[in-house]
């Protein structure tokens, strides 16, 4: 198991007792600084905005979100005829999810998922390239998911040059910090494209809505296409049929 599989996505108790009973927005940072990037709680356990709710109708289904809290990303694919799972470590974002009837995986990205090489979308949103603090790692794990030609969408830092990797901890409104820091990233959409193509991930497009960035990246079709950064055999799962992938993600929550 690689560092980044060993430590993704760990938030730790701080966020989840935020998650329970939310009192504001968290602060993202690193731990030796006061300061971060502002992660809205409200936000996450609310619906998708306008620009989300737009950026379901083009995906490729069936759709896999990847460290997707409390599901709003889920629902709101399902709600556009997509199959869509979620995968989170939080085992209280999974609860709430599942209490909302939002179906989430509960685990790393890292472990093994159901469908893998199946996916027709992977989405990193709201900073989600971070995870594991090896945004590398997490590319490659994400192209592994998707099949052949499958997109990968990530939302990217807003200063298109960033690329930072840090142990970040989690804040409150009043700056108090607690559990142990943990690894994470920053990119911007100029590193991602360097890291997407070493991944072996070919770009579609980028765009900007409402002051956020976004990047789509490709799996290419022809599946001997290796990423540079590892020779392990991925899978060459061929594309689903359009009943196929509305039923995947359906079959495999938990």
């Amino acid at each position: 198991m690689s560092g980044a599989a060993a430590q993704a996505d760990v938030f730790g108790e701080h966020y989840e007792r935020a998650l329970r009973t939310p009192t504001g927005p968290l602060l993202l940072r690193e731990a030796a600084s006061s300061d971060g990037t502002r992660h809205d709680l409200d936000r996450y356990l609310g619906e998708a905005d306008e620009v989300e709710v737009r950026l379901t109708r083009d995906l490729p289904a069936p759709v896999l979100d990847v460290g997707c809290g409390p599901g709003r990303m889920v629902r709101a694919a399902r709600e556009a005829g997509l199959s869509a799972l979620g995968v989170d470590v939080s085992a209280t974002a999974a609860r709430i999810a599942r209490r909302r009837g939002i179906p989430v995986w509960h685990g790393s990205v890292f472990d093994a998922l159901p469908a893998e090489g199946a996916w027709g979308t992977a989405l990193l949103l709201d900073g989600n390239i971070g995870i594991g603090g090896d945004p590398l790692a997490l590319l490659v794990r994400c192209r592994a998911l998707v099949r052949p030609d499958g997109r990968v969408i990530v939302e990217t830092h807003t200063d298109s040059r960033r690329d930072r990797r840090f142990y970040g901890v989690l804040a409150d409104a009043d700056g108090t910090a607690a559990g142990e820091p943990f690894p994470w990233a920053e990119l911007g959409r100029r590193p991602l494209r360097r890291w997407s193509r070493e991944a072996g991930l070919v770009l579609v497009r980028e765009w900007s809505a409402r002051g956020r960035t976004f990047a789509e990246y490709a799996r290419p079709a022809q599946s001997s296409t290796q990423p540079l950064s590892t020779a392990q055999p991925l899978s060459a799962a061929p594309p689903l049929s359009r009943a196929q992938s509305r039923s995947v993600a359906g079959r495999f929550s938990r």
